[in-house]
């Protein structure tokens, strides 16, 4: 991407200071990681990015979209605007514009992550394309993937993230995507939405800035949204997923129209995901055996159901990165089926799940004691009070240890000293409790943080 302040001048109608013809290759709106060549956006939030345009600059930056009412340091070249959050959101618009990639959109309460990856792996046999880095999904994180992505991109693959009524609107009328897909229907964010029914609703805003002729993909075992009204003349359903699945801890294998897929990850769960990604495949033209190709060896985002291997030799699933009852219960299913022994539980608060919060954590019992671990270490009030009395109910003999989320060094130190090479540890929680953390301390990885 190369720009210049004259571009940002023609996306925001801001007001130029500097050089017109003064040109940035990147974005950012951290201080701490500008490049040189980056644009730096100036955010007004808990903190205000304002006060740190001077170490931006310091860094490399070469000019700033700034707010108006705030003093800029020098003469530094800028665009200023009346709200440096709408104009970034603009100037990603002007950007994807000038591109005029294919827009993939894709969101849901779960499994968003991975299909992104996955469709991302299989467009990319065919496509130069580009996808939502790390969690990037939201207001701020989408336009700057959007003005990440190299100026070649055929295909954009992005991830959209959603916590309130309304922000899956804005995000795809930032987008205008020709596909977009809705993974499924969980319980996250039943805090603030309070049932699955508005939760779906909310879903369904993907479909706000869908093109004229845009296809919409959605599970065909969610009737929240194959019953709804007013869904796009292009709409299909994916799944449901094949009887003949082969799990193991490493590999997930099925057939469908006598190709064999095989997925590098654990969980018959996540067939449904993949079935998604062949769909975006199928509609932009690749063939079975391609997609089967990518699939098998496709990059997962770190800490979503991730192996890795502790300093000591025990196996890791770390899926720390965020949690709620259906995911949980769905992981600790696949590692019953794969009959693993030697298990080691560790699962965390489970949050914004509102006032269901108690009995859906106490929910997961069954599932725990089906795993048959040798140990389970629960992490968090919610946890702790709900998971730990209804597991204390209907398994008593099951070792269980306790900790508050400020605990983490203790359970770091429990897992090192209790924890053999033979065993395989499974992690899930909310990332507000941050297992990346004790993931970091097993593997002695310290940029494992996510």
């Amino acid at each position: 991407m190369k720009l210049t302040l004259s571009d940002v001048k023609k996306a925001t109608n801001g007001q130029l200071q500097g050089a017109a013809d003064t040109a940035f290759t990147g974005v950012a709106f951290d201080s701490r990681k500008v490049k040189a060549g980056d644009l730096f956006i100036a955010l007004v939030g808990e903190n205000d990015g304002h006060d740190y345009i001077q170490m931006a600059m310091d860094k490399g930056a070469t000019a700033v979209l700034a707010q108006e009412g705030h003093v800029l340091p020098g003469d530094v070249p800028a665009v200023v605007v009346e709200d440096t959050l709408a104009g970034l959101q603009m100037l990603g618009q002007y950007y994807l514009k000038q591109v005029e990639p294919k827009v993939v959109a894709i969101t849901g309460s779960n499994g968003k992550t991975t299909t992104k990856d996955m469709v991302a792996a299989i467009l990319g046999a065919k496509y130069k394309t580009f996808k939502t880095p790390a969690n990037f999904n939201n207001e701020i994180g989408l336009p700057v993937t959007m003005l990440s992505m190299p100026a070649d991109t055929e295909v954009l693959v992005l991830e959209m993230g959603m916590d309130r009524p309304g922000q899956l609107t804005e995000l795809s009328n930032l987008a205008n995507p020709d596909i977009a897909l809705i993974t499924m229907i969980g319980e996250a964010h039943l805090e603030f939405f309070k049932t699955r029914e508005n939760i779906a609703k909310a879903k369904l805003e993907i479909t706000a800035g869908l093109k004229h002729d845009g296809l919409f993909l959605i599970p065909a075992d969610e009737p929240l949204l194959t019953k709804s009204e007013n869904l796009p003349a292009q709409t299909k359903t994916f799944g449901p997923v094949p009887a003949d699945i082969e799990e193991s801890l490493t590999e997930t294998v099925w057939t469908e129209d006598g190709q064999r897929f095989a997925i590098p990850m654990l969980g018959a769960y996540n067939v449904k995901n993949a079935e998604a990604a062949i769909m975006v495949g199928q509609a932009l033209g690749l063939d079975l055996k391609t997609m089967a190709s990518a699939l098998a060896r496709f990059d997962l985002t770190k800490n979503r159901t991730e192996m890795l291997t502790a300093e000591n030799g025990a196996q890791l699933i770390s899926d720390v990165y965020n949690a709620n009852p259906t995911a949980t219960k769905e992981v600790l299913h696949a590692l019953l089926k794969d009959g693993v022994s030697n298990l080691r539980v560790v699962l965390g608060d489970m949050l914004e799940l509102g006032e269901a919060g108690p009995s859906l954590h106490a929910s997961l019992a069954d599932a725990v004691i089906a795993a048959k671990p040798t140990a389970v270490y629960l992490v968090g009030e919610l946890t702790v009070d709900n998971l730990g009395a209804a597991l204390k109910d209907k398994a008593p003999e099951l070792a269980q240890f306790h900790y508050q989320k400020d605990e983490l060094n203790h359970l770091i130190d429990d897992l090192q000293k209790q924890s053999e090479a033979e065993d395989l540890i499974f992690l899930k929680a909310s990332h507000g409790i941050h297992l990346e953390k004790v993931v970091a301390a097993l593997t002695g990885k310290k940029d494992l943080d996510a």
